[in-house]
């Protein structure tokens, strides 16, 4: 897959579903809108939250060209987005022209599909992708620094692993700090506050067997929404969950 061709074809229209396994060793990334007067508090809690929001470009007011990828829109080239007016979730849209201002600073945020085809590389099926739906997303007991109004707990995503396979995975994943690193919970989702894996806040539920296969849980780009929330912004403008920007930038680990 060509990253310049799914974009055109997100913004064309003729694909909506997620990133997951598209354009395999190229960086993918979440992305935040917020008007200026939250951008400076909003790079402070990037930079003190890298696991959960490890930046990898601010785009300055009004830009919608990325240097990640300077033939994309963020506008149109991403399959979804979601708006929240006030923290509170108002429509999920394929197309960002008819309510942007020239005020938007936008944030691309690392996202853990960039270490995916690695994982498969290295032999480790992924359940998400085998079943065709979205990463399951898992809001956590574990509480971010705050940086002025942006306050509030990690979110996480969640891929069950073979059991053999596990340390494979911890391993492979570590080398992507840029991209979320290495998990933040092993096998026990009740420490940081899941009740139910099968039970997800955001994408979908993914079956596997707990006797072979054990949940592991890494942060994820969709914190931003949660603390969006609780600090609400007149609007905040993301990615829908599972719906990322696909950036020129092959990945450091297969150049």
């Amino acid at each position: 897959m060509n990253p310049t061709e799914e974009r055109l074809a997100f913004r064309k229209g003729l694909k909506t579903g997620t990133t997951s396994g598209m354009c395999e060793g190229y960086v993918q990334t979440n992305m935040v809108v917020l008007q200026k007067e939250y951008a400076s508090d909003f790079l402070a809690f990037c930079k003190k939250n890298p696991k959960s929001c490890p930046l990898v470009e601010k785009l300055d007011t009004g830009q919608v060209a990325p240097n990640v990828a300077p033939e994309a829109d963020i506008r149109t080239d991403l399959p979804r987005y979601r708006i929240y007016r006030e923290g509170v979730f108002a429509e999920e849209v394929f197309d960002l022209r008819d309510v942007w201002q020239d005020d938007f600073v936008t944030f691309l945020i690392g996202c853990s599909f960039t270490f995916e085809k690695a994982l498969v590389e290295a032999g480790i099926p992924l359940l998400h992708q085998l079943q065709q739906k979205v990463v399951p997303m898992f809001k956590t007991n574990i509480e971010l620094e705050s940086s002025g109004i942006f306050a509030g707990n990690m979110v996480v995503s969640m891929r069950p692993i073979p059991n053999q396979m596990m340390d494979k995975a911890l391993r492979v994943s570590e080398q992507f700090g840029h991209a979320h690193g290495g998990p933040v919970q092993v096998g026990n989702p009740e420490q940081i506050g899941i009740q139910d894996v099968m039970n997800p806040d955001y994408g979908e539920a993914v079956k596997f067997d707990e006797n072979i296969s054990t949940p592991i849980f890494w942060a994820c780009g969709v914190t931003p929404q949660n603390v969006a929330l609780k600090a609400k912004p007149s609007i905040m403008i993301t990615h829908a969950p599972g719906h990322m920007l696909i950036t020129d930038e092959v990945d450091e680990y297969y150049r």
